[in-house]
């Protein structure tokens, strides 16, 4: 049999409690985004979890710490440039 290999908890128990309690305020329908709760209802799950997770992050529970984002939106590639595109030619007649 192959053995696992061990590794510690990525979170604390107060980070699980963090987000349980964001979850319940998620399905009651009182948990809000931005800051102090001023901007709209949270009806997302994953962000639920977001903002639980960051509200132990500020107490000091154990989280790992947040990936860098890009800014919420992926870089595309914008117009593409190929060969075929034809040129004027600059002789007049």
């Amino acid at each position: 049999m192959a053995t696992r290999k061990k590794s510690g908890r990525k979170y604390g128990k107060a980070a699980g409690k963090s987000v349980k309690r964001a979850m319940k305020k998620r399905k009651k329908g009182t948990l809000r985004r931005g800051r102090g709760g001023k901007g709209g209802k949270v009806k997302s799950r994953k962000q639920a979890i977001a903002i639980g997770l960051s509200e132990a992050r500020k107490k000091g529970a154990k989280v790992p710490r947040k990936r860098k984002s890009s800014g919420g939106r992926k870089k595309t590639g914008g117009r593409k440039k190929t060969g075929s595109r034809k040129t004027r030619s600059s002789k007049r007649k």
